[in-house]
């Protein structure tokens, strides 16, 4: 049934406030089917608006009573309980206290005429009863509970009251609504908006309440009338009281009896739930005995736990470990304490232990291992925490159980058979990577505890597993044990455990035909790679293995990393196994064998590697390395640009600046300083090689530039390559600048892009102090400043990466060589203005340059006449930006880098500052409505107080800020 709407019809002017309606119950009726009825989205949102103003309206509290007509539609009862609700909650003052009783009395008798349902309708008149319980308690309404419980008794046919129920309606629907009601109470409680005098005081008061509701509660939970449902409602009731912090030493019969719950499989989920939230209450710690008492009850269900884990009941057993964890691991240190009851503590540790265990595979056919790992950690933790003598009795009783807790780990880490894996959505496979890796962690931290014997005790059972013809040791076993060790070496120092010549003399032997198991074979060996530089006698054996890995696509990430670990670890003692490395990699990386950035990583390691060979060997085998990309790249550079030769083209050149990123022949000259004889560098009598290359394939790419100078990504790809190699190379880059600065002028001019300003700076940072080269950084910086600021001038709105840069340029160069400011070809006013310009962006990362552009900028004030007079002319203009971004114009997440701004101004021109802020903030709602002239002046006066304490300006301009914005005590 659709009713149309007719008088509301969407405002004209979206600003406007949906039309004034009269308020009538006709009115009310028909925004409400047009929000739930009518299709068009438009409708929908003038009438939720129009409803929304309707429940603010004094008459609310009128015609909600005429929405909760018995004939009316539940979706309009709804909305009448809810209105009802919202007016007790928010505009509770507006009642007058004469007629809070009758109010009470009319919700009462509604809440009993509903108790029936709809659901949804009795649960709304619950919520606002109890919204209307915390406004009058304690002082006007003393004694809630009891009075609820009396309105629902069953009343005798021949009595007078006519508050109670009368004796022809539903006594099981009336125990049901009294239960909602009682249940809703805390919750609404929870969710209210409360002063903490307040909070305090109703905790109290109802705290309180909780003697009458427990014994109820226990009556209606043991009675044999009681339905399923009843019970389930004494439950969730239960669960909302704890929430209080209700004494568990007063209840703890009533948790009792919610075991005996968990074996009515209706009400299972529910009682794990509610015994779960009591258990979970750290306040338990206080009522020790009521904890104890419990114990057995928890113990009590290992059978129940055994059961559902034989015929694979993953609700069962998840539902009972939820209930061990919770006990052991929120109470673990109070437990441990209660030395005479050491043995069932010590019988629950191992109910988790057998969690941790549960047949299965996660999360395919168990999900309840995952949830005991953090008890692991809380254990070990409370334990290692204990002075020396009680520790060693601790560590006498747990260090076996941690010892079974490492092998059943290991256990639950084996993959399941290929075929089985194979069929695994990628959802369940991922679940279980991140759940190795959650287990990888938990044997880590179960290092500190057992220490050396672990490792001891992996080695001699892989060992076993190798070397005994008669084990038939499945691939997952060893993959297992491997795991383990990874797990361990990735973080913890190993070169001192003596198993580790042991366990790389057993890697070869180990059969990588399958996948998995190699993966983690070669993820071992990556691991050891610290420890194979301190023993390089070891590289020989296992060496072999790894480049075996990298011929096959699927262990592409394993292998690949691996090799980059040894060639960075190692580099030094490579030279005997660079031929057949380098020949491998050639190989792989010619057939494209590996995905793009897992080349990039192999370039990086072959960096490594070539470093570390004898400058002349360098250069011949880099040519041989790259000869075959750099062919490619010629064949592409004559072909017409498409989008197959671009992907092709940012390839090759992201493998070139791999390969730069780590080729470093001067890092490798000065980690050999104090050897005997020590290496020269490259400037000493050659060129450095990459600088040989550079120069070889230089015209090459400019060739490619004249094809793709419109596309940002090439152009970022080109000069990634050299900006990877000067960052490298540092003062040995020297031969190329010349042709370089000349280069990036050309394509900047051509077709401005971020990554051109970004290379220059990196130049200016290296090379700005050398006489020989300052001629050619000068004329490139005065050419990107130039075509920039021309972009400035057409609005650089569109361009938040180029003002970014262009700041961080200016800032490089400020910093380095302020003297290129003195030249007549910087027209230092228009870059001020650039500053000024890109200040306002709403792009944080523009704006933080912008305000590192002005911090470098203003000490430098003092001593160059030029910047001096910018700022005399100009500075008022940059506080004016900065006011007005601070006091709204911009996110209030940038405030802290105009702050930083404030500070350099204050501490370098006081007086000008302070003469600048009197005049801005004299113009009245500058720089917002919101802040008053008091204020203005108190903002001025700590401001100008502050010139070393960054934290303090920060906070000075926060406070500002937010006043400005009308935020300040709002909570933000």
């Amino acid at each position: 049934a659709h009713l149309s709407f007719p008088h509301m019809e969407p405002p004209a002017n979206p600003g406007d406030s949906p039309v004034e309606l009269e308020l009538t119950v006709e009115n009310v009726e028909s925004a409400l089917y047009q929000l739930y009825f009518d299709p068009d989205m438009e409708h929908k949102n003038v009438a939720q608006k129009w409803l929304t103003q309707a429940q603010g309206s004094a008459q609310a509290w009128q015609f909600c009573w005429a929405l909760l007509d018995p004939d009316k539609l539940p979706e309009v009862q709804f909305f009448g309980a809810s209105t009802l609700h919202t007016k007790i909650s928010r505009h509770w003052s507006d009642l007058p206290a004469d007629q809070h009783e009758g109010l009470r009395m009319q919700l009462l008798s509604h809440i009993l005429h509903f108790s029936q349902g709809p659901k949804m309708v009795l649960t709304r008149l619950c919520v606002a009863l109890a919204a209307m319980a915390l406004n009058l308690i304690p002082q006007a309404w003393s004694q809630p509970v009891a009075d609820m419980v009396r309105a629902f008794q069953p009343q005798k046919p021949d009595s007078e009251g006519g508050s109670g129920a009368e004796a022809t309606q539903d006594p099981h629907a009336h125990c049901l609504t009294l239960l909602e009601l009682l249940t809703v109470l805390p919750e609404e409680f929870q969710s209210s908006r409360l002063a903490q005098a307040r909070r305090a005081q109703l905790r109290e008061a109802l705290a309180g309440e909780w003697a009458v509701v427990c014994p109820m509660l226990r009556q209606l939970l043991q009675s044999q009338d009681s339905s399923n449902k009843v019970k389930e409602k004494v439950l969730r009731c239960l669960s909302s009281w704890v929430g209080l912090d209700v004494p568990l030493g007063e209840s703890h019969e009533l948790v009792q009896d919610c075991f005996t719950a968990l074996s009515n499989p209706e009400l299972f989920d529910t009682a794990v739930e509610t015994i779960v939230n009591v258990i979970s209450q750290p306040d338990c710690q206080r009522y020790i005995d009521a904890l104890v008492s419990l114990m057995p009850l928890v113990l009590g269900l290992h059978d129940q736990l055994k059961t559902a884990a034989q015929d694979g009941d993953m609700e069962t057993s998840h539902g009972i470990c939820r209930i061990a964890v919770a006990m052991g691991e929120t109470h673990s240190r109070v437990l441990l304490e209660q030395v005479e009851h050491w043995q069932e503590y010590l019988a629950l540790v191992n109910m988790i232990l057998f969690c941790t265990g549960v047949p299965g595979h996660y999360p395919v056919s168990e999900t309840t291992s995952s949830l005991t790992l953090t008890f692991w950690y809380t254990l070990q933790d409370d334990i290692l925490s204990f002075e020396e003598e009680k520790q060693v009795v601790y560590l006498q009783v747990y260090r076996p159980v941690y010892f079974q807790l490492v092998d059943v780990l290991l256990h639950k880490s084996h993959y399941p058979s290929q075929d089985d894996y194979a069929s695994w959505s990628s959802d369940d496979k991922e679940q279980f990577r991140i759940y190795r890796v959650d287990i990888s962690d938990t044997l880590m931290y179960v290092y500190e505890m057992l220490g050396a014997e672990l490792l001891s005790n992996l080695y001699d059972r892989l060992g076993r597993q190798l070397m005994d013809p008669q084990q038939s040791a499945v691939w997952q076993d060893t993959e297992a044990l491997l795991f383990g060790f990874q797990s361990i070496a990735e973080t913890i120092d190993v070169n001192y455990s003596d198993v580790i010549p042991g366990l790389i003399g057993l890697i070869p032997r180990i059969n990588i035909s399958n996948v998995m198991l190699a993966d983690t074979v070669m993820y071992t060996i990556g691991s050891l790679a610290e420890w194979l530089a301190d023993h390089p006698v070891m590289l020989g054996a296992i060496l072999p293995m790894v480049l075996q890995g990298l011929v096959k696509p699927e262990l592409s990430v394993s292998s690949v990393s691996t090799l980059k670990r040894i060639c960075r670890e190692c580099r030094h003692d490579l030279g005997p196994y660079a031929q057949d490395i380098l020949t491998v990699s050639q190989d792989v990386l010619v057939k494209e064998i590996h995905k793009s950035s897992q080349s990039m990583w192999l370039m990086q390691a072959l960096g490594f590697l070539l470093s570390a060979l004898p400058v002349e060997e360098i250069l011949v085998r880099l040519h041989s390395l790259i000869t075959p990309h750099v062919q490619q790249l010629d064949t592409l550079a004559q072909q017409e640009p498409n989008p197959k030769n671009k992907q092709s083209i940012i390839h090759i050149l992201g493998m070139l600046s791999s390969l730069f990123t780590t080729l470093d022949i001067n890092k490798q000259a000065d980690s050999l300083e104090g050897a005997s004889s020590p290496r020269p560098t490259a400037s000493q009598n050659t060129q450095n090689p990459v600088v040989v290359v550079l120069q070889q394939v230089f015209t090459l790419i400019q060739t490619i530039l004249s094809k793709w100078l419109d596309d940002s990504e090439v152009v970022q790809a080109v000069c990634g390559v050299f900006d990877k190699s000067v960052r490298t190379l540092l003062h040995d880059f020297g031969p190329m600048v010349a042709q370089l600065s000349g280069m990036l002028g050309q394509i900047y001019i051509a077709f401005p892009q971020a990554s051109a300003l970004d290379l220059a700076r990196q130049m200016v940072h290296i090379f700005a102090g050398e006489e020989q080269h300052i001629s050619n950084i000068k004329s490139l910086t005065e050419v990107l400043t130039s075509a920039t600021l021309g972009i400035f001038q057409q609005g650089p709105r569109d361009h938040p990466d180029i003002a970014e840069s262009f700041m961080h340029l200016h800032a490089q160069i400020l910093k380095r060589k302020p003297d290129l400011y003195l030249s007549d070809q910087l027209d230092v006013k228009a870059l001020f203005y650039c500053g000024i310009l890109s200040l306002k962006f709403p792009e944080t990362p523009t704006v933080k340059a912008a305000s590192l552009f002005f911090t470098e900028l203003l000490p430098r004030c003092k001593d160059m006449p030029p910047l001096g007079d910018v700022l005399q002319r100009d500075g008022k203009l940059l506080i004016e930006t900065i006011l007005e971004a601070v006091g709204g114009g911009s996110p209030r997440s940038l405030t802290e880098h105009f702050s930083e701004v404030l500070l350099s101004l204050n501490r370098h021109c006081p007086a000008l500052l302070s003469q600048w802020l009197k005049e801005a903030l004299q113009t009245p709602g500058f720089p917002s409505a919101q802040v008053s002239t008091e204020q203005k002046h108190t903002f001025s006066q700590q401001l100008l107080r502050e010139q070393t304490n960054k934290r303090r300006v920060k906070e000075i301009v926060k406070e500002f800020s937010l006043l400005c914005r009308g935020l300040q005590g709002s909570g933000y």
